[in-house]
């Protein structure tokens, strides 16, 4: 089907040089759609000491938080130049983030009339441990802030059905879409298992790597992991964590109190060139995260055939698709699935097989669609 090429702005809180899912997410989308010959532009905070080659990338005035984190504050402020030249004459305003460049995207949406899409990439309640106040105000907050913004939009992306519920639980009114975000499976389905990269990682002939990829906050709950190592005692056990965060060294401090220093590899952040043998060389990809919208690194880990352990929530359920294994999201729970490691792990087609939802090709066929809806509704209003 042809669909009529489009100018596309989107509006997010965080990009490169940031590792993290939501900026994997709107990378993969953009090139997806600019391979469809649409023009995307990505208006971003800057980040200090980081520039981008070309004009597709808009950068806006930000400070620092006070708090330790990547993130920066962006300023509601754009050139008059690119504002005329570019968001006037977009087609559409999609909107990564309901922060300050969200709500940026909602007021050109509606300065200029045209449609606004909303993607909701994070339960924001699981963060409430980074504001400095009473957590429980600050869930409400987030709760309440999700629920107003969405219900500006025409229409709010979801990755997962799982978060078509919670939307709908949070009394969000607006349209919803459950639109997996895509991943280059064909990238990651040429993962191999590689005997020297794991021998390079401290795993001997015999033993069980163990693979964990992802940012290291207390959302992720990575320490479940290491607690779940140390329950299991098992010498042949070999936990290797590829990501940082603001957590890296307090979790590196809990390997040695828990005795699995010499036993657990932190890898620091990990190019994604490297990522599909990585994968496919684990003999367990394993999740204990239950604040993901929809978790790439679990598509990926598919994708590259690898076996996969994860806590037990809705929207890995549903990401897995009866692959893998799902368990409570206790150490215990996770001790236990190591240990039965041995001739357990399912055929790697089956886990490439669930994979195949979630092709940036599939992604880029429903956004074309949901978009060619909202601009021809646009026009005729």
């Amino acid at each position: 089907m042809h669909v009529e090429p489009q100018r596309l702005a989107f509006f997010t809180e965080i990009y490169h040089p940031v590792v993290n899912g939501v900026v994997a997410s709107i990378d993969a989308l953009a090139r997806g759609l600019r391979g469809r010959g649409h023009d995307v532009y990505c208006f971003a905070p800057h980040m200090p000491g980081h520039e981008e080659a070309g004009e597709s990338v808009l950068r806006m005035p930000s400070l620092p938080l006070p708090t330790r984190t990547e993130y920066r504050l962006t300023l509601p402020l754009v050139s008059r130049r690119n504002r005329n030249a570019i968001i006037k004459r977009l087609s559409l305003i999609h909107v990564h983030s309901p922060f300050v460049t969200g709500w940026m995207g909602l007021r050109y949406a509606r300065r200029y009339g045209k449609p606004l899409v909303y993607t909701y990439h994070t339960q924001l309640e699981a963060y409430a441990h980074y504001v400095p106040f009473e957590p429980n105000a600050t869930r409400f907050a987030a709760s309440q802030l999700t629920r107003a913004f969405a219900n500006h939009a025409d229409a709010v992306v979801v990755p997962t059905p799982a978060m078509a519920v919670r939307l709908r639980e949070l009394h969000v009114t607006a349209r919803i879409e459950v639109v997996p975000s895509g991943i280059d499976v064909a990238r990651f389905g040429v993962g191999r298992r590689d005997e020297k990269l794991r021998r390079d990682l401290g795993t001997r002939e015999g033993d069980r790597m163990l693979l964990y990829v992802g940012r290291l906050a207390r959302e992720k709950s990575v320490e479940l992991l290491i607690r779940a190592l140390a329950q299991a005692a098992d010498d042949s056990l070999r936990l290797v964590i590829a990501g940082d965060g603001p957590l890296r060294d307090e979790l590196e401090r809990f390997a040695r109190e828990c005795g699995v220093a010499e036993t657990t590899r932190f890898l620091g952040t990990v190019a994604r060139e490297r990522l599909p043998d990585l994968y496919a060389s684990a003999d367990a990809f394993v999740m204990p995260s239950m604040t993901e919208t929809q978790g790439l690194v679990l598509a990926e880990a598919l994708a590259a055939g690898a076996f996969v352990i994860a806590s037990d929530a809705p929207q890995n359920r549903e990401v897995l698709g009866g692959a893998g294994r799902l368990v409570a999201p206790t150490a215990e729970a996770f001790a236990a699935a190591f240990a039965a490691l041995d001739g357990t792990a399912a055929d790697p087609d089956d886990a490439r097989r669930a994979a195949r939802r979630f092709s940036i090709e599939a992604q880029v066929d429903r956004m074309e669609a949901l978009y060619a809806g909202l601009i021809h509704a646009a026009r005729i209003a």
